[in-house]
C-alpha cells in the first residue's frame, strides 16, 4: 500500500482503546507511532480481560495488541520531571499529539495543549473523550457504554420490553470513534500543509455515537416519537427486504430494495417462477398489499433447505443478500479476503494474530500490518534517535524516569 502518511511522526500519550485505535490507523497509513506507556506498568490495558477472554493468550492480549500494532513502546513516567522532559522533547520532533487523558491530569502532568505547543507551535493536537471538551461532563471518564448506551443504540436495538441488548463486541465503539478520530487527524495534517496552521481536533464517544444515530434522530424528530421502531417482519411492505430462516436455523436477510427490477431474477433462481403467475405478487404495489402471503410463501421456501444450499441459489441472480454470520465466519468470507479486509500478521515465536486493516485502501491496497510492541521494547532505541546517550539512558532508568 501507498504509505499516505510516510514521514509524519505520531506521539501518542494514552490508554485503552479510543485514542490508540486512532494511532493504529495512522500507522496503518504509514505514519511512524510512538506510544508513550508508564515506566512501571505500562498500558492498563494490556492486563485486561473480558468478554471470556483472558487477559494473555499465548501472551497475546486481544484488545491491546489489536489497538496498537505497528507501534514502538516506549516507558515513561511523567509523574517525574525528567520523564516529562523525554516526553516533551518526543513531542519537539512530532507531527501529532494523541491522548485520551483527561483535562485535570492533562493539567497535572504538564501535557495539556499549551504545554506541548510550547515545545512544538506546530503540532496538531488531538484528544479523544468521553463527552466531549467542553460542558459539565469535560472531566468526567467515560467508556464506549457512552457510544452504544447515551445515543439511543442499545435502546433502538434492544426494543420494548425486551432485555438490554449490549454492545456486540469490545471496542465497537472505540473503534469507530478512532477511525473518525484519524480523519480528523489527517485532515488537521493537510490544513497545517495548506495554511501552517496547527489545529487542535477533538472527537468524543458521545459524538461518534450520535453521528452513527443521526438518521434514527432526524426520524424520530420528525414524527414526534422516543426512537424509531422497526417494524414487524410480517408487515414490511417488502417481502424481499426481511430475514429468513432456514432449514438449518441459520438467517439470511435480502435486501431488494428495487424488487420489481430482482423479483424475475429471484424467483426463477429459487425454483418458483409460479409466484410470477400469481396476481397477488405481479409488482411491488401487490406485493405490499399481499405482504402477509408472500413472506409465508417466502419462509416455507427457505426453511426448505440448508444455509450452504441458499447461498449457491441465491449466487445465480442478481438481487441483493446476506447471511447473517458470525463473527468467526469472517476468517472464511471469500470477499473480505480477496479485497484484504482480513490480515495474518506474524506475533514471532510460531504464533498469528488475523487483524483489521484500517477499512480505507489507497490503490486498492491494505496496509502491512506489524505486531504491536512489547512493554518498553523501544524505549532505548528512540531515546537514542532523541540524541541521548547511554550514560544519559542509565541515569534516566536509574530514577524511574523510563524503564
Amino acid at each position: 500500500m501507498v504509505s499516505v502518511l510516510k514521514g509524519v511522526r505520531v506521539l501518542e500519550v494514552a490508554q485503552f482503546a479510543l485514542a490508540p485505535s486512532a494511532a493504529a490507523i495512522l500507522s496503518d497509513w504509514g505514519a511512524e507511532v510512538v506510544k508513550v506507556e508508564h515506566a512501571e506498568h505500562g498500558d492498563f490495558m494490556r492486563g485486561l480481560s473480558g468478554w471470556g477472554v483472558p487477559a494473555d493468550v499465548e501472551g497475546i492480549n486481544f484488545l491491546w495488541d489489536t489497538y496498537n500494532r505497528g507501534k514502538r513502546s516506549v516507558g515513561v513516567d511523567l509523574s517525574l520531571k525528567d520523564g516529562r522532559g523525554v516526553v516533551l522533547e518526543l513531542a519537539r520532533h512530532a507531527d501529532v499529539f494523541i491522548t485520551n487523558y483527561l483535562p485535570s491530569a492533562r493539567a497535572k502532568l504538564g501535557i495539556d495543549v499549551d504545554d506541548i505547543r510550547a515545545a512544538n507551535p506546530d503540532i496538531v493536537y488531538g484528544r479523544g473523550s468521553a463527552h466531549g471538551p467542553r460542558g459539565g461532563e469535560a472531566d468526567v471518564g467515560g467508556f464506549e457504554s457512552i457510544y452504544w448506551l447515551r445515543t439511543g443504540a442499545a435502546s433502538a436495538a434492544t426494543g420494548a420490553g425486551g432485555e438490554l441488548v449490549t454492545i456486540p463486541a469490545p471496542g465497537f465503539g472505540d473503534g469507530q470513534t478512532g477511525l473518525a478520530f484519524a480523519g480528523g487527524l489527517a485532515a488537521a495534517l493537510f490544513h497545517r500543509e495548506r495554511t501552517g496552521e496547527a489545529l487542535t481536533v477533538d472527537v468524543s464517544l458521545l459524538s461518534s455515537g450520535i453521528w452513527a444515530m443521526q438518521a434514527g434522530l432526524v426520524g424520530a424528530n420528525l414524527t414526534g416519537r422516543d426512537e424509531l421502531v422497526p417494524t414487524d417482519r410480517h408487515e414490511q411492505a417488502n417481502p424481499v427486504g426481511v430475514h429468513y430462516e432456514t432449514s438449518d436455523h441459520r438467517f439470511i436477510k435480502l435486501v431488494m430494495l428495487h424488487s420489481d427490477r430482482y423479483w424475475p431474477g429471484f424467483c426463477e433462481a429459487i425454483g418458483r417462477k409460479d409466484l410470477l403467475d400469481d396476481p397477488r405478487f405481479a409488482d411491488a404495489g401487490a406485493r405490499a398489499a399481499n405482504r402477509r402471503a408472500c413472506i409465508e410463501e417466502l419462509s416455507a421456501e427457505f426453511a426448505r433447505r440448508p444455509l450452504s444450499e441458499w447461498v449457491e441459489i441465491l449466487g445465480r441472480q442478481r438481487g441483493q443478500w446476506t447471511v447473517v454470520q458470525t463473527v468467526s465466519e469472517l476468517n472464511d468470507d471469500r470477499q473480505a479476503l480477496a479485497n484484504g479486509y482480513l490480515q495474518d500478521v506474524d506475533w514471532g515465536g510460531g504464533r498469528t494474530v488475523t487483524l483489521a486493516p484500517a477499512p480505507v485502501q489507497f490503490d486498492e491496497q491494505s496496509a502491512s500490518l506489524q505486531r504491536a510492541p512489547e512493554f518498553g521494547e523501544h524505549t532505548e532505541e528512540v531515546l537514542l534517535e532523541l540524541g541521548y546517550d547511554w550514560d544519559g539512558i542509565g541515569r534516566l532508568k536509574k530514577i524511574g524516569a523510563v524503564n
